[in-house]
């Protein structure tokens, strides 16, 4: 700390006293890390923007919101409306992808400041003349800004309050022309903007396409797809499409296609040494064949995956494909780049590691190599290529291992071409980290939701997630399970487990998925106890499913996917609220658009295996319900009816039947839409 001499100051002494805005700008939202990032926003969405204007004494300041995309030389301008404690706030709709900017300007709006104090004379039926004449000038210097039958009207307007001011004048008609709503906007649409203040720096917003907000996923092995024991193709998986469809999936995600590595293969449950015809795993990415532009060709070619995009297309889903920066010790880039791969002592390469699990068949790229800027280039090259084949969704695996910079240089080149491209990062790594991914430029996050099993836990986790700054810039992606992620939750909760979770996934996030179809088909064998992976994985082995089981969860699936759908409330992470539950086995919360159409409450017995019951507080004033009177709400998994009054109401929830509640409200002020 730096200590001042007696009688020392921090301000600068000299002659001259400072000349300067009288307006402070500060607090301004959405900010990320200062402006260092941008936020994020996607088409069709409100963006809410906000900001504390100070000024010292009554007067009262006019503030604008500016904004413009990245193409537009002029500024549109939006008035900020003041919601208290010296903050404003405005909204605007961003029509076009990517970069947006945004600023916020002020000046002291003597108008208004004159009308307030005027309209509290007039309550005090104070004699207010000379007022008049005050604001007849402030008018009529408004006259001189306003252009054509705006001033005009102005004039009018003067010529009315300055009539009021003369002996014998009528000062309340005066006053009534003064305070009327039609002088103050034609005052707002001529203000006097000639000592504005203006934030120093403009702040950027990314706009993303509406898949980026809202988006439901289903993962599926390709080579799963065809006959009991025969590898699948991409002709197989086009016969699965309608069944992924059905579901009501739009996005249908690949884990990696490309050729798979001979040496060090891995066979059923990670062993370490394969059979012959045994596939491997997907994730050994290279050999003969070629690499990671290449097909593996058990799948089929780049034609027949070129088919596959426009099947799936047809069938409303869009492919999305995993993105893996690492090889097989067979993949082509080890004889024709070996110096992009680090060697231990021995002189052998060093394999994916992560204690106590080995990789022996995945080398990872040296990121650190003297080679980096022909490295990084080519692997931007991958990522063009298969945008070049018709993919606009890559699921990014192990992003965290990869340095920040190559992610930020790589992902900003491709949305300077491609803005529609969506990137999500699978990195479940410590939270700033993930956090720091999305602010690099990742569309969408992996998540703990997973492992966040309690009314606290899940609470906790998502009112951070839900709110600034973090909702500025990470958009979560929820998923019960993956092919690595088996919980313990799943494995021994039983049907009402994999349903509840489910249902908490589709309800408390815009964007969840599955791996499929071990999620509808229940699959909770883990490899060994404690592990949370699966036996008899098809990460390293064919499996053949029985899509027709009768106790499937792909009819429920489907139902819930419907709600989302038909409910703009869970198309968005904003308007999540937790509401209070006397059982902690019960998970209560609600989710409302920005207009407060549509509201829906969702309950969930979080004990898989007993009918919970309890109390569910809700707060009717937040959500505009009534307080005493009742009001109807339509369970969108049953297609149940209740009466519910007042904010206290009373669930019972079978684990064994169905253990949620996703409940519309229906009353006079909202419109159904489920």
């Amino acid at each position: 700390m730096v200590k001042l001499a007696p009688g020392a100051s921090r301000v600068p002494q000299d002659d001259t006293p400072p000349k300067g805005s009288r307006l402070v700008i500060e607090g301004v939202t959405p900010q990320v890390d200062g402006g260092r990032f941008p936020a994020k926003g996607s088409l069709g969405e409100q963006v809410v923007v906000e900001a504390d204007v100070l000024l010292e004494g009554h007067d009262r300041p006019a503030v604008l919101l500016l904004h413009r995309a990245l193409n537009e030389q002029a500024w549109t301008e939006v008035r900020m409306r003041p919601i208290g404690n010296d903050r404003f706030r405005a909204e605007f709709a961003p029509s076009e992808l990517g970069s947006h900017f945004f600023s916020v300007e002020a000046w002291i709006d003597h108008f208004a400041t004159w009308a307030g104090d005027l309209s509290k004379r007039v309550a005090a039926s104070q004699d207010v003349a000379v007022d008049l004449l005050i604001g007849a000038e402030i008018v009529e210097a408004a006259t001189k800004r306003a252009k054509g039958p705006a001033g005009t009207r102005l004039k009018r307007f003067a010529r009315d309050i300055r009539s009021g001011a003369v002996p014998g004048g009528d000062q309340a008609m005066a006053a009534r022309a003064a305070l009327s709503s039609e002088l103050q906007t034609a005052m707002e649409v001529a203000p006097d903007r000639a000592e504005s203040t203006r934030m120093p720096r403009e702040l950027e917003l990314w706009v993303d396409r509406e898949r980026a907000r809202y988006s439901t996923w289903y993962e599926l092995f390709p080579r799963s797809t065809g006959p009991a024991g025969v590898h699948g193709t991409f002709a197989d998986l086009e016969k699965r499409l309608r069944y992924v469809a059905r579901m009501g999936f739009d996005v249908l995600y690949l884990p990696p296609i490309h050729p798979i590595g001979r040496r060090f293969r891995k066979g059923p449950n990670n062993s370490v040494d394969a059979l012959p015809g045994e596939p491997g795993s997907s994730w050994a990415i290279g050999g003969p064949e070629g690499g990671h532009k290449s097909v593996n060709p058990l799948l089929g070619t780049l034609e027949s995956f070129h088919h596959l995009l426009g099947a799936a297309s047809a069938q409303g889903l869009e492919v999305a494909l995993d993105l893996a920066f690492q090889c097989s010790p067979d993949h082509p880039y080890l004889a024709e780049h070996p110096e992009w791969f680090r060697r231990r002592p021995d002189g052998t390469i060093q394999y994916a590691e992560n204690p106590p699990k080995k990789y022996q068949d995945i080398y990872p790229f040296d990121f650190e190599t003297g080679a980096w800027r022909e490295l990084w280039a080519e692997l931007r090259s991958i990522v063009d290529f298969w945008i070049e084949q018709g993919v606009r969704i890559f699921r990014v695996d192990n992003p965290h291992t990869k340095p920040f910079r190559f992610w930020e240089w790589l992902i900003s080149g491709v949305r300077a071409k491609h803005p529609e491209v969506v990137f999500l990062a699978e990195a479940f790594t410590r939270p700033k980290v993930m956090q720091h991914l999305a602010k690099l430029g990742f569309t969408q996050s992996y998540t703990y939701f997973a492992w966040r099993s309690t009314a606290a836990g899940l609470e906790e986790y998502f009112t951070e997630l839900g709110r600034p700054p973090v909702s500025d810039f990470f958009r979560p992606n929820l998923w019960p399970n993956t092919p690595d992620i088996l919980t313990d939750e799943l494995q021994v909760g039983g049907r009402g487990a994999f349903v509840a979770r489910l249902v908490l996934a589709a309800t408390l996030g815009a964007s969840y998925g599955i791996y499929g179809p071990a999620f509808e088909l229940m699959e909770n064998v883990a490899v060994a106890p404690g592990k949370e992976e699966y036996r008899d994985s098809e990460k390293y082995q064919l499996r053949h499913w029985d899509l027709a089981r009768p106790d499937s969860l792909s009819e429920l699936i489907a139902r819930v996917n419907r709600i989302r759908a038909r409910n703009p409330a869970l198309q968005t992470d904003r308007g999540l609220r937790f509401i209070p539950t006397d059982n902690d086995q019960l998970l209560a919360y609600s989710k409302v658009t920005a207009d407060g159409t549509n509201l829906v409450l969702t309950v969930v017995n979080l004990d898989p295996r007993r009918t919970q019951r309890g109390f569910v507080d809700i707060p009717t004033v937040e959500l505009n319900l009534p307080p005493t009177d009742p009001f109807q709400v339509h369970d969108l998994l049953t297609d149940a009816r209740y009466s519910w009054r007042g904010g206290r109401n009373y669930v019972e929830l079978d684990p064994g039947v169905v253990p949620a509640h996703v409940l519309q409200v229906l009353h006079p002020a909202l419109t159904e839409h489920g």
